[in-house]
């Protein structure tokens, strides 16, 4: 398992529509790299690029099988990033491997083990009366450069709250009267956004403390008294695991 401290970063670039014995090279890297128990990978699809002295490719919402830029990334112990290398130099015929120095913050894999016996009570107590916190902003919407909603699903995440939920709206309008409308291909895309949050009054209290000064542009925010009838989380791996788990009545 991979600890905090010295590490390498493995990066290999290479085009979507290279093969290797009819496969897609960066799924045979993939496959490599799980065989050879490396901690992870992760492959990114870049949206423009060229290779040498071809012309620039750009991604085409009407063809997605566009020949763009694959970026293939690696962390793990100096060790085992040089094992895979010479398979690696192996399979890439044509792109760029790139071996960087990194440093291990945390890492943690997230092992499926059943949730302690005081967090099973915590969410037994949670059946009854809860708050439900809303707060409505735009997709447009920033805190510190990254998308309002985010920011605040992370910082409810940080307080420990039960669950949180973001829903797009397909039209809406606020207190200026302006209509917002989902348009799937525009370059601006302030839809209507509800973080929606159900927990302790005490928690949500928290977390409401903690995002008033993200809040700065138009918005409402609004609690409402619920009863959580049931909460089951989703267990790790499961489908749809990252929704808010509860059902509630107002």
């Amino acid at each position: 398992m991979l600890k905090p401290g010295p590490a390498r970063r493995l990066v290999v670039t290479v085009n979507e529509s290279d093969r290797r014995h009819g496969r897609p090279v960066y799924n045979v890297l993939l496959e490599l790299f799980r065989h050879r128990g490396l901690a992870g990978a992760t492959v990114s699809r870049g949206i423009a690029g060229f290779t040498g002295q071809e012309a620039i490719r750009t991604v085409d919402l009407l063809d997605l099988s566009s020949s763009l830029p694959v970026r293939i990334e690696v962390v793990d112990t100096e060790e085992a990033v040089e094992r895979v290398l010479p398979d690696v130099y192996d399979i890439v015929d044509r792109g760029i491997v790139e071996v960087q120095e990194t440093r291990i913050v945390k890492f943690a894999p997230g092992e499926a083990a059943g949730a302690p016996e005081s967090r099973r009570e915590e969410l037994m107590r949670l059946v009854g009366k809860a708050k439900m916190l809303r707060i409505h902003i735009g997709a447009d919407d920033r805190w510190e450069g990254e998308p309002l909603h985010e920011a605040i699903v992370k910082r409810a995440r940080q307080l420990d709250i039960a669950g949180a939920t973001v829903y797009r709206g397909e039209i809406g309008y606020g207190a200026q009267k302006r209509l917002h409308r989902h348009r799937p291909f525009a370059l601006s895309k302030d839809d209507p956004m509800t973080v929606s949050v159900i927990d302790t009054e005490e928690k949500v209290d928290r977390l409401l403390a903690a995002v008033d000064g993200m809040v700065t542009g138009g918005c409402l925010i609004a609690i409402s008294d619920v009863t959580v009838v049931k909460y089951v989380p989703h267990e790790e791996g499961a489908p749809g695991q990252e929704g808010e788990g509860e059902r509630s009545t107002s």
